[in-house]
């Protein structure tokens, strides 16, 4: 099993290979500390796995993982993150992540995750049953809403891309507004920023 690693930490990151360099059937493929880093290599590599954290300096993993399936149809994205409870991470599952593993497994747990992903396409870890639900502020879909706010899109464009009316939109952004005491665009995206929403 090939697995490609991909975080901004360089702890994170050699502790993981040398956590995996245990196990004699699984290779890491390469390691990236980005998302332009990560797509390029999974395009070159093709893993059967690919460790995703979270967030990452040019672009939340949400984000990520179409591009990443795009080019590597056949690898499974494993979500990796220290906050199982962040509203980013059901719309990164819903995006196409297959399971999420909290970074403070154990080197066994992480390798019979990569394995459970390699086998059959999936991870249910204890975290997944309250991914994005305990504890999230936003709903998946008033996170998606969210973060087209803040790439600078008016209501009707992002009722475009979402395939919502412009008055749902309106409601979508109006929820996280009051979730986020914030009064008007800018403050949301502010107020967003400062919760590690965005």
């Amino acid at each position: 099993m090939r697995v490609l690693v991909v975080d901004d930490h360089p702890v994170v990151r050699d502790g993981v290979v040398t956590a995996l360099g245990r196990h004699s059937d699984i290779e890491v493929a390469g390691h990236a500390a980005d998302a332009a880093g990560a797509v390029a290599a999974c395009a070159r590599e093709r893993p059967d796995v690919v460790l995703l954290d979270l967030r990452l300096p040019d672009a939340l993993a949400a984000d990520v993982v179409p591009r990443l399936r795009a080019v590597s149809p056949a690898s499974r994205v494993l979500l990796f993150t220290a906050f199982p409870e962040h509203s980013a991470v059901a719309p990164t599952l819903a995006a196409g992540a297959v399971g999420l593993l909290v970074k403070d497994a154990s080197g066994v747990v992480l390798g019979d995750a990569i394995r459970q992903v390699a086998r059959t396409g999936a991870y249910r870890g204890a975290a997944v049953d309250a991914a994005g639900v305990a504890g999230a502020p936003v709903t998946p879909r008033e996170y998606d809403v969210l973060r087209l706010v803040a790439a600078g899109h008016t209501n009707g464009e992002i009722g475009e891309r979402l395939r919502l009316s412009p008055n749902t939109v309106k409601t979508y952004l109006h929820n996280v507004m009051r979730k986020l005491d914030a009064r008007n665009r800018a403050q949301v995206i502010t107020n967003a920023r400062a919760h590690g929403l965005l």
